[in-house]
């Protein structure tokens, strides 16, 4: 497999592709595309993203920010299945993305209470189901018939129940007239300082005759302590933090649960220390007060954070705090590796 190392640490000014990247201009549009974390991606590689379509107006306005897009939707996906007044071009992709909101499927969330209910964002968004929008997703396919599509999700979707799931989404995408292969992949094996596996459903349109994609990446993993504190404000743990962070750092143990265990307490699972040796754990929306360095004893500030999640040093977050949206958006470092695999696997033998 063809190897390229996409930098980490990167800046928009700097401009798109990628450097050492060639501008092919392979078609991409987005859905659920949050803050464009894929959408970068993606651009780092060398294609030409025409936009997306996304729920949240006050996410859409960070997106419209950063770039420059052809074509953006600020509405519901369902919404947007129902038109019959998208662009030609819609109906004319090399790769239709989507990454429906995990939430329902994650380890950490409420899983199967979760299923078939409704719910509400704290963005504001309307009340809704989540766990159905990856059908709704599989319907945008159907609609658009890109020659490829790629569906992103957590691990947790092929873990337990929900392995109902994923097999229903690998029937619906073979309906669809897609030939559909699932990867679990590492984010810290891809050139991304943060251990984020995630799953990847990519489906060929079966008009295509090719050998099946091969993924596999193994680059060595970013240790935190190459991480750099370029600006932000730290956060200082409490009493009670603190005295948890030194034990973990006592015992050599990143979770936090060990040490509430140790006098009888089941508490503080989410919560994680970051050694200088290791990897940064995966970032969330959720944990912004629950990672704490050995370095300083404090709270990821914005520039590490940002650097975790592989996202432009420059980006406009437009007064939303960076670990929130990067939390919630696939790292672009990860996309671009995927998107150059299937350029140069795929693409460029159907243009």
């Amino acid at each position: 497999m063809d190897e390229y190392k996409f930098p980490y640490k990167w800046w928009l000014k700097d401009g798109y592709p990628a450097k050492g990247i060639t501008k092919h201009n392979s078609k991409v549009f987005g859905t659920f595309i949050c803050g464009g974390g894929s959408s970068m991606g993606y651009k780092l590689a060398g294609y030409e993203h025409l936009g997306g379509v996304e729920i949240d107006p006050k996410v859409a306005a960070i997106y419209k920010a950063n770039h420059k897009s052809k074509y953006l939707f600020i509405e519901d996906i369902r919404v947007f299945n129902q038109r019959e007044d998208l662009p030609k071009k819609l109906y004319d992709l090399d790769i239709l993305d989507g990454s429906p909101p995990c939430s329902s499927f994650s380890l950490a969330g409420s899983r199967e209470k979760a299923w078939g209910k409704n719910k509400v964002f704290k963005e504001g968004q309307k009340k809704q189901r989540l766990d159905d929008l990856v059908f709704e997703y599989v319907k945008t396919i159907k609609k658009l018939r890109p020659k490829v599509a790629l569906l992103e999700n957590v691990k947790g979707l092929i873990q337990g129940n929900a392995k109902a799931y994923a097999k229903k989404i690998n029937k619906e995408f073979t309906k669809a007239g897609y030939n559909v292969q699932l990867f679990l992949l590492n984010a810290a094996s891809m050139g991304v300082p943060q251990k984020r596996e995630r799953v990847f459903f990519i489906g060929l349109r079966n008009d295509f005759d090719l050998p099946k994609l091969k993924l596999d990446f193994n680059e060595k993993p970013i240790a935190f302590r190459f991480i750099e504190n370029l600006f932000g404000d730290l956060f200082s743990p409490n009493a009670e933090m603190l005295k948890g962070i030194n034990w973990c750092i006592k015992n050599n143990e990143p979770d936090f649960g060990k040490y509430y265990e140790s006098f009888g307490k089941r508490k503080g699972f989410s919560r994680r220390l970051i050694f200088e040796k290791n990897v940064c754990d995966t970032l969330t929306s959720q944990n912004q007060h629950d990672l704490f360095k050995e370095r300083d004893k404090a709270g990821l500030t914005d520039s590490e954070a940002i650097q975790v999640g592989s996202y432009p040093l420059d980006y406009n977050f437009n007064g939303s705090l960076p670990q929130y949206l990067v939390g919630m958006s696939v790292p672009p470092i990860m996309i671009a590796q995927i998107a150059n695999q299937i350029n140069l696997q795929w693409l460029k033998n159907i243009r």
